[in-house]
């Protein structure tokens, strides 16, 4: 009776894998190099000792009720800034992605397509890619000077780059459905809305919601960010009590910021499973 071997079966793809990660090392240390990337600076006894302060005054987190009416009013405002910004986001992104999506044209059935539908949408993909190149601080920033300091500015800054974000992205995921419903839907006489709402929209609506509420989340994070530059919410109250060096306030606001995120993953978990 031949002995069973005790030694581990040899990887076959062991020489490709290492090869694969020494590679990709070559290629990201120029990139180390430009950014002028050193971990050790972290470890230095004068950042540790800076970090250590910063850290000890951040206890106790301030939580007196003037300061935690002034949170809810300001949490709020952040909130509602995501919120529209991210209606007005979606009032952009649905027509362009419509507009943009081969899946639901009816010209796409016809091969070639003609020149027309081609261009049209063509351009309705090059605008997308405009809106979400420009950086929503960017286009913050240009917002305050036409409307001025407060919420207006976050939820244009919002509404424009995440419009092109969700465009392209409502596209792909349309695309990607099954072609069979919505084309036997074209080839019998619908028109776009009603492939989209009797034929991809069935299969595509859960994923859909899931990266909308995703969305939401970024924009209240985003919102935050915006605050630093005058569009109000808790990134304007954060940027306060950082300047004035009140640890206890900066916790609290952390925290309320980390609330947001997690609720806003919650809401995300509870729709899918209702759209399940």
């Amino acid at each position: 009776m031949t002995p069973l071997s005790t030694t581990p079966p040899r990887d076959p793809a062991l020489h490709s894998r290492w090869a694969t990660v020494l590679l990709i090392a070559v290629l990201l240390w120029p990139l180390v190099v430009l950014t002028e990337f050193n971990p050790a600076v972290l470890f230095d006894a004068r950042s540790v000792r800076s970090t250590l302060r910063f850290m000890a005054s951040f206890l106790p987190p301030r939580s007196d009720a003037e300061f935690l009416g002034l949170l809810l009013h300001e949490t709020w405002r952040t909130v509602a800034i995501a919120t529209a910004g991210l209606t007005l986001a979606g009032l952009i992104a649905v027509p362009l992605a419509l507009g943009a999506s081969a899946r639901l044209s009816i010209s796409a059935l016809a091969q070639p397509m003609a020149a027309a539908p081609f261009a049209l949408r063509s351009v309705l993909r090059a605008t997308m890619v405009v809106l979400r190149s420009v950086p929503e601080l960017v286009w913050a920033l240009l917002f305050v000077r036409v409307v001025g300091l407060g919420p207006t500015a976050g939820v244009l800054a919002i509404g424009i780059a995440y419009g092109g974000m969700l465009g392209k992205v409502y596209a792909e995921i349309l695309e990607a459905s099954d072609p069979a419903p919505t084309q036997a839907l074209l080839r019998n006489g619908a028109g776009r809305l009603q492939a989209l709402l009797f034929g991809a929209l069935p299969q595509c609506a859960a994923e859909l919601v899931s990266y909308t509420v995703y969305r939401w989340e970024c924009a209240i994070r985003a919102s935050v960010v915006l605050g630093f530059v005058g569009a109000g919410g808790l990134g304007q109250l954060l940027d306060s009590a950082a300047k004035m060096f009140s640890g206890g306030e900066v916790c609290t606001i952390l925290l309320v910021f980390i609330a947001l995120v997690a609720a806003s993953d919650r809401i995300s978990a509870v729709l899918r499973r209702a759209m399940a």
